[in-house]
């Protein structure tokens, strides 16, 4: 059942023991979701914790230093930024057919939990969070302001994505002028600091951008034999995806990351007009129109096969 913000201010308010779910392969807006709406709960008095099937990349220490939290058996499952239970990895089982509230901003969310905050215009969970605590008078903390921000400013590609609006901006400027976040600081550890591997790693994928469809679509794979070769981890692959459209021609981009267990994870981007998002559900993913993605199984080639298909419906 979809809800605003009234209903969510009620349920926040009464609920207890909260855990906190955020998706697999965690990025800056699932993380500054989940630990804002952690810092929101303990606010109003309420204890709350923070899970996620994979570790936090360590360049987000800052957000999660704090802690997550200290275990104990929860009464409420609420689920920030996720679009579907799949994405939740090995909670899914625990967790997800038992969550009470989800917070998204994706349109391509299953309404799955028993109460949907859902608001498909707004550039990052992030901007539901900081609008849901203003609307219910919460005192923001400056930990919860850096992650808010670090939300938005990562799901919105340093405010360059075409998700951004004026709202978006407006916050940031909200979260500048009442709070010291370091702003600069924050955006130069999520899109310019690189280990050295990773760097040796973008020079290597550059090289093997795949053309095809009239180079109206363009991939990069990336395999768990290349990721071992170069020492470096899936999560320092985040903001390859973009890569894939910026060539001339290019409508659609995409970066496929071999996990471990051999399946590919996905990530697609729009570059024009072309909606991802509902490519994406062709097979069995979600997200947004101009950023999606989903999991692919087989080889490569028998996945570049599917994913080229998929596309070539699609224009």
């Amino acid at each position: 059942m979809y809800i605003g913000f009234s209903e969510a201010e009620t349920f926040l308010r009464n609920c207890e023991d909260a855990v906190i779910l955020t998706h697999q392969n965690p990025d800056g807006d699932c993380i500054g979701a989940g630990f804002a709406l952690k810092d929101i709960l303990e606010a109003l008095g309420k204890r709350s914790r923070v899970v996620c099937s994979d570790e936090f990349p360590k360049r987000f220490d800052f957000l999660t230093d704090v802690g997550a939290g200290e275990y104990f058996e929860p009464k409420t499952v609420i689920a920030v930024d996720i679009a579907d239970t799949k994405l939740m990895g090995k909670y899914r089982e625990i967790y997800g057919s038992k969550v009470q509230l989800c917070i998204d901003h994706h349109i391509s969310n299953k309404n799955y939990a028993e109460k949907t905050l859902l608001r498909s215009n707004a550039a990052a969970a992030c901007e539901v969070i900081y609008e849901l605590a203003e609307f219910m008078g919460v005192e923001i903390t400056r930990h919860c302001a850096m992650c808010i921000y670090t939300g938005i400013s990562t799901d919105s590609g340093c405010f360059r994505y075409s998700c951004t609006t004026p709202r978006t901006h407006e916050i940031a400027a909200e979260l500048m002028k009442r709070f010291d976040i370091n702003f600069a600081r924050i955006n130069r550890y999520m899109f310019e600091v690189k280990s050295i591997n990773r760097i040796h790693l973008e020079c290597a994928v550059t090289e093997l951008m795949e053309n095809y469809l009239g180079n109206r679509l363009t991939i990069i794979a990336v395999t768990q034999a290349m990721m071992n070769e170069m020492g470096v981890k899936q999560e320092e692959l985040e903001g390859f995806a973009p890569l894939t459209i910026q060539l001339e021609d290019t409508e659609v981009g995409i970066l496929m990351r071999e996990r471990e267990d051999g399946v590919f994870k996905c990530s697609f981007r729009s570059a024009n007009d072309v909606n991802v998002s509902a490519i994406c559900q062709t097979l069995g993913g979600g997200g947004h129109e101009k950023a999606a993605g989903c999991t692919v199984c087989g080889d490569i080639e028998e996945a570049k096969k599917q994913l080229i298909e998929a596309v070539e419906r699609a224009l």
